[in-house]
């Protein structure tokens, strides 16, 4: 069964042209939207992707109908490979049922796994160039060197209640023990003095 998908982003625009293509296709099905498609949520494209079945094929009548961003088309097109569902653009003449239109699909596939290659590899570079700049990732230190120290003293002191140290510095007990090296096992009053 050929199912269509159409879709437009503004009230403004008309689907007309489409519809009339996917019927001239021989779509059985259209569902249709009305919205941007940067927008994630499609109610026509989800009702469309819930009718589909193993052996069917989705109709679109160009590829931007579908998605906006080249990874956003190979997760719909992954998606839709693995339930065993075809895919057809009219306009671009891609057909994931003939092989020609496999090899289209998988480079499709390629070029989206060379994009994130690419972005994992400017992100190492920009972590390791502020690195070089003395910059350090990751999240600040909640205790500056002077207050771990403190900490460690008021922890020493037997007499001081781990809730009374984590309200004087202003942390959590989880900060407190990993300042101090302890996992909270040490029998000590937890709050105000009461054992």
């Amino acid at each position: 069964m050929l199912v269509g998908y159409a879709r437009v982003s503004t009230d403004d625009q008309d689907l007309a042209l489409q519809l009339d293509a996917l019927a001239g296709a021989g779509c059985e099905r259209v569902y249709r939207d009305t919205v941007t498609g940067a927008k994630a949520e499609r109610p026509g494209l989800a009702s469309a992707l819930d009718h589909l079945r193993r052996g069917d094929t989705l109709v679109v009548w160009r590829l931007d109908r579908l998605g906006r961003s080249l990874s956003q088309l190979i997760a719909l097109m992954a998606r839709l490979d693995e339930a065993g569902v075809g895919f057809r653009s009219l306009t671009e003449q891609i057909d994931t049922t003939t092989s020609g239109g496999k090899l289209i699909f998988h480079i499709f596939g390629a070029l989206a796994e060379f994009e994130r290659t690419l972005i994992r590899e400017r992100t190492m570079a920009g972590v390791s160039a502020a690195r070089a700049r003395g910059r350090q990732g990751g999240r600040p230190k909640k205790l500056d060197p002077g207050k771990a120290e403190m900490a460690r003293r008021l922890y020493r002191d037997k007499g001081n209640s781990i809730g009374d140290i984590c309200r004087t510095l202003g942390i959590s007990r989880a900060t407190l023990y990993r300042y101090v090296g302890s996992g909270g096992q040490d029998g000590r009053p937890q709050d105000g003095g009461a054992s």
